[in-house]
């Protein structure tokens, strides 16, 4: 059997719920990696997208400016 506390409302502590309290403003800790043009040719390949070299090489430095900016 469970225990169970009966309590008066006049016990209880009411505080508004802010949401901001539970979300993290910012990520602790995280580094971004370098990528690769042969990370990016592998994930083309696994996911069916036909590619040329200027395109690998566009999406590294897109991909590559992107985390500098985080």
């Amino acid at each position: 059997m469970k225990n169970v506390l009966i309590v008066k409302s006049t016990e209880v502590e009411v505080k508004p719920f802010i949401l901001d309290d539970f979300i993290c403003q910012h990520e602790t800790g995280t580094q971004y990696g370098s990528v690769s043009k042969k990370k990016i040719k592998q994930l083309a390949k696994e996911i069916g997208l036909d590619h040329t070299d200027d395109q690998i090489h566009f999406a590294k430095k897109i991909i590559t400016a992107y985390l500098a900016q985080k």
